[in-house]
């Protein structure tokens, strides 16, 4: 066989080596990526003039496959580009020193990478559309749910004042009848209670009174870590705080914000285990400021992660918690016109991430 008709043999098998991968790539299903790296790295392989002696590793942040480890050798390789961004690499292997790579192997490598690269750009923007989606889909059922609260919040309100006025008004004409008095404080301290709980629904449904004002959230951080030092101690929980600069300014009602450190901060408390580490993270941007609150908990389920933040919604054990402090942060937070996220961390436990417009 002479020199132009191997050429043409390698050709063919580098474009049919394209026309399998493209396939591939084709039908290739988002949560099987390992399966579709090792059914490319493997049909990447006859592509090459020494297929017994070249070996393929792909590696990309979501999967990796390698046919076969080489420790020394030959080799060429390839950056995977994610949106112009390098996100992984192919690296081909030669096991015989006495054979090499040819120029057009390289650019076969090269034309498979920028194919990986294409996929993984799609499947990022799947991601992103059913990621936006859901919260779009959350968002809404929130709205739709603090509208009904605020409603049903309203109708409480004036009767259990009513209670509460005339309970501790015949505490007054029965001061000498120890009995009925009890009775009456039991009627007032669940009214006082009830009351609480009103409150804590308006704030959900952005229904509370604000004084908006130019303040700083490190300071604000720094008082709240310290009021919540036994707390931190008493669960023998660790903090970390990450704050970027001295001064973080946004417009805020100072009560409101104040609110949302404590209760997702005490939520982390709850949650982290024995030696466990909360990081308090606090930042900004060119119109935000945001604050993370990440532990090291277990996680939220996907139940949770669409609920979490549903007035009465809680995973704690009965009489841990009524499941309004993170509702109350959630309308919080939107009532100052910002967004509040929960993810579960690679590792373990949760971030919140609450992100708060600057004016």
């Amino acid at each position: 066989m002479n020199h132009t008709e191997i050429a043409l043999k390698e050709r063919i098998k580098e474009l049919t080596c394209l026309y399998d991968i493209s396939s591939i790539i084709v039908n290739a299903d988002v949560g099987q990526m390992e399966e579709t790296l090792k059914a490319i790295a493997l049909s990447l392989k006859k592509g090459f003039q020494f297929p017994k002696h070249t070996e393929i590793s792909i590696k990309t942040a979501i999967a990796s496959f390698e046919t076969k480890v080489v420790k020394e050798g030959l080799q060429i390789s390839s950056s995977i580009q994610i949106f112009n961004k390098s996100d992984g690499m192919i690296i081909a292997s030669l096991k015989d020193d006495k054979s090499s790579f040819l120029k057009e192997e390289q650019q076969l490598l090269d034309s498979v990478a920028l194919k990986i690269g294409n996929l993984l750009e799609r499947i990022e923007i799947q991601q992103n559309e059913i990621s936006l989606k859901r919260q779009m889909e959350r968002a809404d059922r929130l709205g739709i749910l603090g509208e009904l609260t605020a409603g049903i919040a309203h109708e409480l309100n004036t009767p259990l004042t009513n209670i509460l006025g005339f309970a501790e008004l015949l505490k007054d004409d029965f001061k000498t009848d120890k009995r009925v008095s009890s009775d009456l404080d039991k009627i007032i301290d669940n009214a006082i209670f009830s009351r609480e709980v009103v409150k804590k629904l308006m704030f959900f449904a952005c229904e509370m009174p604000q004084e908006m004002k130019e303040l700083n959230l490190v300071p604000r951080i720094k008082n709240a870590l310290e009021l919540l030092d036994a707390s931190f101690k008493k669960a023998k929980v660790k903090y970390l705080v990450k704050i970027e600069d001295d001064e973080l300014l946004l417009k805020a009602d100072t009560i409101q914000l104040t609110q949302i450190i404590f209760n997702l901060i005490i939520n982390a408390i709850y949650f982290s285990p024995e030696n466990g580490l909360v990081t308090i993270e606090a930042s900004q941007s060119k119109s935000y400021i945001i604050l993370k609150i990440i532990d090291e908990g277990p996680g939220l389920s996907n139940e949770a992660l669409e609920k979490v933040f549903q007035p009465f919604f809680t995973t704690k054990p009965i009489g841990d918690g009524s499941g309004l402090g993170l509702s109350v942060v959630h309308g919080i937070v939107a009532s100052h016109k910002g967004t509040i996220t929960v993810e579960n961390n690679s590792k373990k436990g949760a971030k919140f991430t609450v992100k708060l417009p600057k004016t």
